[in-house]
Formats: C-alpha cells, sequence, structure tokens
C-alpha cells in the first residue's frame, strides 16, 4: 500500500532557487515506492533541474527504468548530490551539471557533455523553470522577465536544437509546460506566458521532427509540491496551495514521474505531439 499523500503544507518561504531540506512536508518524488520494470533499459536521458521536485522524481524513475542520466541544475548541489545517489543506488550512470541555464553559452555545453558521457542523447527533458509571484505588472522588472524567458523558453529551445543531431530514431523530447499555459495565473504572467510557448512549440516540433523518427510531447502539471513554490509564492498562498484544484490538494513530484516515463519509453512510439495534463482533475484545452 502506498503512503497516504499530505493534503496541505504549513505557511513557509525560501530563498530563489529553493532547497528540498528546508521544506515541510518533505516532497515524495518516489525514493521509497517507485519500482521500475526495464522500460528504458539501455537509454541516456537528459533532465533539466534534475536536483529537485518533478526533475528528481523523473530521474529516479528513469534511472530505476534502466536509464543513465545527465541532470542539469542551477546551485543546489546538496540535492543534485542526493538525487545522483539514487541513480547510482538503481545501477545507472549520473552525470551532474551546474550552471544558470539562462546563460546561453552554458545551455550550450550541456549537450555535449551528455554525448560525451553517453555517446548519444535518447531522451531529453527540458523541465527547469523560473517564476515570481506578482501582485502588478509595475513589480515585473525588464531583467525579471528576461530572465523568465531565457531560463523556460530559450534554453529548452537551444537544448532541443542541440540534442537533435544526437538523438537516434526513437528518440523523446518531453517538455515541461503547466497548465497555466491554459488557465493562466494573472500572479503568475510571465511564467504562464512561456508555458504556453512551450506548449506550441512542441507543436510544432513534433511535426518538424516526424520524419527523423524522434518525437515531441509536453507535460502540463498543475500545483506541484516542488521547492519552487517556497521559494516564489507569498506564504500564505504556499499554505493553501494546490486546495483550489478538485482532487483538492497539491501533487507530490511522484505522481508526475510516470507520464514521463511512458513518454521517454518505446511504449509510445506513435505518441508525439500531445500534451498530457496532470492537473488533480483541472482540463486543458
Amino acid at each position: 500500500m502506498s503512503e497516504p499523500r499530505p493534503e496541505s503544507q504549513p505557511a513557509q518561504s525560501q530563498e530563489v532557487p529553493g532547497t528540498l531540506g528546508e521544506m515541510t512536508p518533505k516532497p515524495d518524488h518516489g525514493e521509497q515506492s517507485y519500482r521500475g520494470s526495464g522500460k528504458l533499459t539501455g537509454k541516456a536521458a537528459v533532465i533539466t533541474g534534475g536536483d529537485s521536485g518533478i526533475g528528481r522524481a523523473v530521474a529516479i524513475a528513469f534511472a530505476r527504468e534502466g536509464a543513465d542520466v545527465l541532470i542539469a541544475y542551477l546551485n543546489e548541489h546538496e540535492d543534485a548530490k542526493d538525487t545522483a545517489k539514487y541513480v547510482e543506488q538503481a545501477g545507472r550512470k549520473c552525470v551532474l551539471v551546474a550552471g544558470d541555464l539562462s546563460d546561453k553559452a552554458h545551455a550550450h555545453t550541456v549537450i555535449p557533455k551528455a554525448v560525451e558521457e553517453f555517446g548519444r542523447v535518447d531522451v531529453l527533458v527540458n523541465n527547469a523553470a523560473f517564476q515570481m509571484n506578482h501582485e502588478s505588472l509595475d513589480e515585473v522588472s525588464d531583467e525579471e522577465w528576461d530572465h523568465t524567458l531565457a531560463t523556460n523558453l530559450t534554453a529548452m529551445f537551444v537544448l532541443c536544437k542541440d540534442a537533435v543531431p544526437h538523438m537516434p530514431e526513437g528518440g523523446s523530447i518531453i517538455n515541461s509546460s503547466s497548465v497555466n499555459s491554459d488557465m493562466p495565473s494573472p500572479t503568475l504572467a510571465p511564467y504562464a506566458m512561456t508555458k504556453a510557448g512551450i506548449a506550441n512549440f512542441t507543436a510544432s516540433l513534433a511535426q518538424l521532427l516526424a520524419e527523423k523518427g524522434i518525437r515531441a510531447n509536453s507535460v502540463a502539471p498543475g500545483p506541484v509540491w516542488t521547492p519552487l513554490i517556497p521559494s516564489t509564492m507569498p506564504e500564505e498562498k504556499v499554505e493553501s496551495f494546490g486546495q483550489q484544484v478538485p482532487l483538492g490538494r497539491a501533487a507530490q513530484p511522484a505522481e508526475l514521474a510516470p507520464v514521463y516515463v511512458l513518454l521517454a519509453s518505446d511504449e509510445a512510439s506513435y505518441v508525439s505531439g500531445a500534451r498530457i495534463a496532470v492537473t488533480g482533475g483541472n482540463p486543458i484545452l
């Protein structure tokens, strides 16, 4: 029997980008629960934002399904090392690449490192993201706008473009969109805009890459309990985070991982151009 999911979290805050060690309760990334069955045996994957949250849950699941993993992350070194420990305990190789993906020069180093380590890239998961809560448009500085687009959109473009020449037929690109792409929060306007862009870009990519036999899909999560939440939202919003969805709570990262596993696997060989909602009941169009 699976452990019960916590339905709420106390008010709390952190500095950006946030770390797992300061979160109450601790998110569930599937550390104790995820069981693999060989769906990704022999594959090599790149996951951005893989130190914590959805990215960490995906890294653990991919490794337990048989994939080697490169994790790109900002500066959460302890979280990243802990994720690597779980990957290596599954008997798979884990490569850590720290740095700011909003810096295009750094973003261009990620795929070459994966090719150096693995020889190819079978799966690319663009998951790293930045958001900040603002009650007024006046609070959004030009610098923050540029940083949000660079992190959420430009880095995704760079990694996709760099990866495709090294992806074999059957390769899979999975981009993390959001329910905000369809139901934009007024206080997350720049973030919501980029998530709509991710969904749109992925739909184009699926058509562009079909002749190469490479699939592209996006996942649209609803509220998920990750360090991004207490580090970018007011304490009172953290306390009620997730209660607005029909299921009445935020997701745990472990609840997202199986969707990424499916899209990465050969079992999804005819799934391309899809956007999968994992929203706790809120529909996307």
